[in-house]
């Protein structure tokens, strides 16, 4: 089967969707930053008037399955492994 990347500006978008649909606003009210860390790895910090939630592994996971399913016609249950790169940032690798 295929390896598919999704980049992080899709791991953004997929954020954005997940959590608009939790605070019942628009995807482009959401903002969202990307973080890793080396002791907790990644997690990330969403915003909607002004509020902050902050994301684990799992709740990307999760958004990232929301977008596969709903934007990408993929099968959302496929292996997702969240990755650092030095040059493209946080992506997620689909197997």
């Amino acid at each position: 089967m295929e390896k598919i990347i999704i980049s992080e500006q899709d791991i953004i978008n997929a954020i954005c969707v997940y959590i608009s649909r939790k605070k019942q606003v628009k995807p482009e009210e959401v903002e969202v930053e990307l973080l890793y860390d080396d002791d907790y790895g990644f997690s990330a910090e969403s915003y909607v008037d002004g509020r902050k939630q902050v994301l684990i592994t799992a709740n990307i996971i999760e958004a990232l399955r929301l977008w596969l399913e709903e934007f990408m016609n993929r099968d959302p249950y496929a292996g997702i492994e969240l990755v650092l790169d030095d040059e493209e940032g946080i992506t997620a690798v689909i197997k």
